[in-house]
């Protein structure tokens, strides 16, 4: 019997040869690379155009979801249904970037990148900032497809820590 709270001990079985083993080329790379280093440039110049080009099209999941206690709050005073992704998604990211009179800028620290053939994942530490003003940070995640020779941007998903929290 085992006690309640402690799993019994798994033996992880050594992983095939096959397992790991990428179709990735070194050109794929560079046009990802490319891609988060776009997705920068068209923050900084409020280039939505340029900005939704990089995506496979403007309705891809876009999202910070929400924790448990904000769900609740919502499905307690507005929304039953709410699940906690906000439908505005990309367009709504787009039009706060356009109206927003300050510089926005978001920063990606610690980026990997991991392909194989047409599908790519790309994930980092982030800094998003507002007037060179810090806003909020994260950990971001983009998954990516390739299509027509292209790497596009097939989602966009990131926890979200306020910038108050930087200072503790």
């Amino acid at each position: 019997m085992f006690s309640a709270g402690i799993a019994p001990a798994q033996t992880v079985p050594p992983a095939p040869s096959h397992v790991g083993r990428h179709a990735s080329t070194p050109e794929d790379i560079r046009a990802i690379e490319k891609v988060v280093a776009d997705f920068q440039a068209a923050l900084i110049a409020k280039d939505v155009k340029l900005l939704s080009s990089l995506l496979l099209h403007t309705n891809i999941l876009f999202a910070s979801p929400a924790d448990d206690a904000f769900i609740q709050k919502m499905r307690d005073t507005t929304d039953v249904h709410f699940d906690g992704v906000p439908a505005a998604g990309y367009v709504g990211f787009a039009n706060y970037i356009k109206r927003e009179p300050l510089r926005t800028e978001e920063k990606f620290y610690n980026v990997k990148i991991t392909q194989d053939r047409h599908v790519a994942w790309v994930n980092f530490d982030y800094e998003f900032l507002v007037g060179d003003k810090l806003s909020n940070y994260g950990v971001e995640a983009w998954q990516m497809v390739k299509r027509d020779g292209l790497w596009k941007i097939l989602s966009v998903v990131w926890s979200m820590h306020a910038a108050a929290e930087a200072a503790k």
